[in-house]
């Protein structure tokens, strides 16, 4: 089932029915004042921090699926009838009520056609503001004079802090205090304590937002949510619309919400603009200076249209066009533009991570950056930096890093056993990557302080890493797991050891050789890496193989993880890719060890973590039991991987393979089938159910997921080939053999590079013959050699 079409012109998703099977979803703003809204108006606000900045309320999991949110109320003044902007809260018949939702980049529109009375609504964020925009236009398409009065409706949180707000209310219930001053609403909690803007995790200071409307005159408003709502109401019929007026209620403790009443008359034909602005600090203060910042109606068109050119110049650095349409609508717009918004809020803000987590989780941030290299390199570059200087002077690293309160050489360093072992091994991705990017070499002997004590090169960042790594060996001379290696259902112990960290860590050396030879005068330190690694690769060739695929860990107790001796998870994912990624594997293994992955994990929704699930192994050793069979660890398509499925296939040469999986858990591949994945198509999830489950291929946890920085990364770089080397440009294609080519531009240090690869002899890997202007080329195209605007042609053979 069909529930909504790709946009490519527009770069929107547009949903033509708002019964979608989950809400879905889209983001607002900016790192400073962020907001999530779903297709029926849901979602919430908060400023700096989803767990401490939370300024609207959301309940994760609740009935209704998406409310509260940012309702607009429609109300006939002679029939009485209402509804409301977006299908729900109100919920009218799909018969009656007509309904679009264009989700854009950083702002949705919805509109709804109702009883002749047509309602637009654009929400966004003005760049550089603390504020965001709900620009409503409502048009009379009925022969008659019409009669409206409208009700915005906002439910605040009584306290910033989620956990507060929600479970704390012995404290939360006596602190909020509502005023109105010059028809601008204020929300103000713990106002008779001084703000801290210093301290931003204080959450006993003084705080206030403030709700405004410009273009309209304010007749009415209520503060308090239950003299709103109406006693056992809710927010499909609230007592004050259904009556038809606002009783100027002043909430002080208890529940603040933010409803202020506007009256409007239509003429036939008619249209009456105005714009609710929501944002941070009094209302005597910002919310007057917002209101008359957005006075006019053409300033706030000006502001939406700066969000869509800023956000869409972010997305001009690459493009390509395959003979796959539906790859073309999400490698252009919705893969990038999902790989930005992780990179901003990691897995701290969504309907599902809701607040429980808060600030930059380590692993995850310095992976999420991948997919943002080519198209914000100065702030993904100041990410990394911020990263780096989360990595502890042992080689570790801190779990997660606040922006809002880090301070570098001063941070308690976390304790043996709260390390991970994969955590700074990431770094190896994302440094080097940059590099690349940039061309600025000089960038690996900037130094940075430590999160603890002291400061290194960023080289030395990167060797402290790899000797965190080789200071915790276990008995088969393989990185110890520590409290968890990616995986953290796998009970490893302190001192197990876990294959897949091994081959990021030979990942790492390989990569730190590569590095020291290219600096020059590195001898040792190249030499050095060098012993380790062939140390490694013999403890791998020792320990590691199981006959026709990488085991995946081993215990202590001698339990061996991924051993095809295994009634259970006998065969894991992560090994098998990372030994082609990593450059372990001899061609036999890596062959054996894919055609594995190929008959044991490979389904049509993607391809699954491990097989078969747990069911009786020791929640001890394996703590993947916790969950159903084919969900989650246990046995589901975890998408964090799919995109290194897609790069080892190709660095094997296999585009057929490669692009086949791409397909599988590509969300815009089930456009069609949407009732079958159930999230959003346009954006990745976290995992997918597998076979094993009885809801097989419905995905859950959507946006912010390692999947779509490496499924870009491998996307881009793997299977359309371009990649950038430390000299230049690279073009290597892996495509399926059905592909005539595809065409490219890429921005690559400020020069524009148009590609045409052509593939007229049906190959899936090779390269017969470059052009770069016309002139034949071999290899990496070198970036001195090239214009400011250039024509490369790549015939493959």
């Amino acid at each position: 089932m069909k529930y909504g079409y790709f946009d490519d012109a527009a770069r929107e998703y547009v949903i033509t029915r708002p019964d979608t099977p989950r809400s879905w979803t889209n983001y607002l703003g900016s790192t400073e004042y962020g907001a999530i809204i779903t297709n029926n108006a849901g979602g919430y606000s908060f400023y700096k921090s989803a767990a401490q900045g939370r300024f609207t309320r959301y309940r994760s999991n609740a009935v209704p699926m998406d409310q509260p949110g940012r309702n607009i109320y429609i109300r006939d003044q002679e029939s009485g009838d209402y509804w409301s902007n977006a299908w729900q809260p109100v919920g009218k018949p799909l018969e009656d009520y007509k309904s679009e939702c264009r989700h854009g980049t950083a702002y949705t529109s919805i509109t709804s056609d109702y009883s002749d009375i047509k309602s637009n609504t654009k929400y966004f964020v003005p760049l550089g503001e603390t504020n965001e925009l709900w620009y409503t236009t409502i048009t009379n398409t009925s022969s008659r004079r019409r009669k409206l009065r409208l009700f915005t409706y906002v439910e605040y949180t009584s306290s910033w802090k989620l956990a507060n707000d929600l479970l704390n209310l012995q404290y939360s219930a006596y602190i909020v205090n509502m005023c109105v001053n010059d028809g601008i609403i204020d929300h103000g909690t713990n106002v008779s304590m001084a703000p801290n803007p210093d301290d931003f995790q204080d959450a006993d200071q003084g705080r206030h937002t403030f709700l405004a409307i410009s273009g309209a005159d304010v007749t009415g408003y209520d503060t308090d949510r239950e003299r709103f709502l109406g006693a056992y109401r809710s927010y499909h019929n609230p007592l004050a619309v259904e009556r038809g007026e606002c009783g100027q209620s002043l909430a002080v403790a208890d529940n603040g919400c933010g409803a202020l009443q506007i009256d409007i008359e239509l003429e036939p034909g008619a249209s009456s603009s105005f714009c609710v602005i929501m944002g941070i600090g009094t209302a005597a203060d910002e919310g007057v200076k917002a209101r008359q910042k957005f006075s006019e109606m053409n300033a706030v068109e000006a502001a939406l249209e700066e969000v869509k050119q800023h956000w869409h110049s972010q997305l001009g650095n690459f493009s390509a066009q395959t003979p796959d349409p539906e790859l073309n609508s999400f490698f252009n717009t919705w893969n990038p533009y999902n790989c930005l918004i992780t990179f901003a809020w990691s897995r701290a803000a969504s309907l599902v991570y809701n607040g429980e987590r808060d600030g930059l989780g380590y692993r995850d941030s310095v992976q999420d950056m991948l997919g943002t290299l080519h198209s914000i390199p100065e702030q993904a570059q100041a990410r990394l930096e911020l990263m780096l200087t989360g990595q502890v002077s042992t080689g570790g690293a801190m779990p997660v890093v606040k922006p809002f309160a880090h301070k570098p050489g001063h941070e308690p360093r976390p304790s043996e056993q709260e390390y991970r072992s994969d955590d700074s091994l990431w770094l190896f991705n994302t440094v080097p990557a940059l590099v690349k990017e940039t061309g600025d070499l000089s960038f690996y002997d900037k130094v940075l302080p430590y999160a603890d004590q002291g400061e290194d090169t960023v080289l030395g960042h990167l060797k402290r890493a790899i000797e965190f790594s080789l200071a915790r060996l276990g008995k088969h001379g393989l990185p110890c797991g520590l409290l968890a290696d990616w995986n953290d259902c796998l009970v490893l112990g302190h001192d197990g050891e876990t294959v897949f960290v091994a081959m990021q860590l030979r990942y790492a050396l390989a990569t730190y050789v590569d590095i020291c030879e290219l600096k020059g005068g590195l001898e040792t330190e190249s030499l050095w890496a060098r012993e380790q690694l062939d140390d490694l690769d013999k403890n791998l060739d020792c320990h590691a193989w199981d006959g026709a695929w990488y085991r995946r860990a081993f215990r202590v107790d001698g339990f061996v993880f991924g051993s095809s001796e295994s009634e259970e998870a006998s065969i894991f994912l992560n090994p098998q890719t990372w030994s082609v990624i990593s450059g372990h594997a001899s061609p036999e293994k890596a062959i054996l060890a894919m055609q594995s992955v190929n008959e044991r994990l490979a389904t049509d929704a993607g391809l699954m973590v491990l097989d078969p699930p747990v069911t009786k192994l020791d929640p001890a050793i394996m703590r993947a039991r916790l969950f159903n069979p084919g969900m989650k660890e246990n046995g589901a398509v975890f998408c964090h991987t799919q995109g290194w499925v897609l790069m080892a296939e190709a660095l094997l040469g296999n585009g057929n393979r490669a692009y086949e999986y791409m397909r599988t858990f590509m969300p815009a591949a089930f456009n069609e089938r949407a009732e079958v994945r159930e999230s959003e198509p346009y954006v990745y999830c976290q995992s997918t159910h597998s076979k094993y489950s009885p809801r097989y291929g419905a995905s859950r946890l959507p946006w912010l997921t390692g999947a779509a920085t490496w499924a870009y990364h491998g996307t881009s770089q793997y299977l359309l080939g371009i990649r950038p080397c430390y000299d230049g440009l690279l073009v290597d294609p892996c495509i399926p053999a059905h592909w005539p080519g595809y065409t490219a531009t890429r921005v690559f240090r400020g020069k524009v590079f148009h590609i045409t690869v052509e593939n007229p002899s049906g190959v899936e890997k090779g390269v017969a013959s470059q052009q770069l202007n016309g002139q034949a080329y071999m290899g990496v195209l070198k970036i001195d050699d090239c214009e400011e605007e250039n024509q490369v042609q790549v015939i493959m053979g």
